[in-house]
């Protein structure tokens, strides 16, 4: 629903392309390497549902690490895995954190930098991506943002327990957050946008069930 209400929209003169990616471990890397092959994002932004979180939560580290007992879509589960063999242990998302919440605080939008992605298939999208994007020249920033569940998910998990957001909050968070991604791209040097095509690509489907 959040993400589907802002596909095919213009935000800060940038088109939002949305890819819906199923929660399968295995086939993680190819589908993302498809998806940024054929839509040459000018940036990226992942969105995951994860029951806990009690505002936005922008992820700042991706760890070489799965280590998940619950399934993934297709009967998977990875125990004390990594990511990718040979990889760096961490990689860090390339975002600018604090004008973002900053942004966030001054439109009365809860939310804040969150230092762990879990080691579930959100932190594997993040790790994936942050690889495959740092290696394009220039490198196309890219960022995670855990979401929480809505009020109704909320009411069904257990209202007194489970913190909720309304899905226009979220909207605007994430609307407020490329509104400032674009600019702070701009402004570094030899790295600008072009103001035409397809520029922001924000997939979606992944499920986190740790905090």
């Amino acid at each position: 629903m959040l993400v589907r209400s802002l596909e095919g929209r213009l935000i800060a003169g940038r088109l939002i392309v949305i890819r819906v990616l199923p929660s399968e471990t295995r086939t993680m890397h190819e589908r993302l390497e498809t998806a940024l092959h054929e839509e040459q994002p000018e940036l990226v932004i992942g969105i995951g549902l994860a029951a806990g979180r009690a505002s936005l939560a922008l992820e700042r580290v991706a760890v070489n690490v799965l280590d998940f007992s619950m399934p993934d879509a297709v009967g998977v589960a990875r125990k004390d895995d990594v990511v990718a063999r040979g990889g760096p242990d961490a990689r860090i998302a390339t975002i600018p954190f604090r004008e973002i919440v900053e942004t966030w605080k001054s439109s009365g939008i809860p939310g804040y930098v969150s230092n762990s992605a879990g080691t579930y298939l959100c932190n594997q999208w993040l790790y994936e991506t942050l690889s495959l994007t740092g290696a394009a020249t220039p490198p196309i920033p890219t960022g995670f943002v855990h979401v929480p569940l809505l009020p109704g998910q909320a009411m069904e998990a257990g209202a007194e327990n489970t913190p909720s957001m309304a899905l226009d909050t979220m909207r605007r968070g994430i609307e407020s957050m490329i509104e400032t991604i674009v600019p702070w791209i701009e402004a570094r040097p030899h790295e600008k946008l072009p103001k035409s095509g397809p520029s922001v690509w924000i997939p979606r489907g992944l499920r986190e069930v740790e905090r």
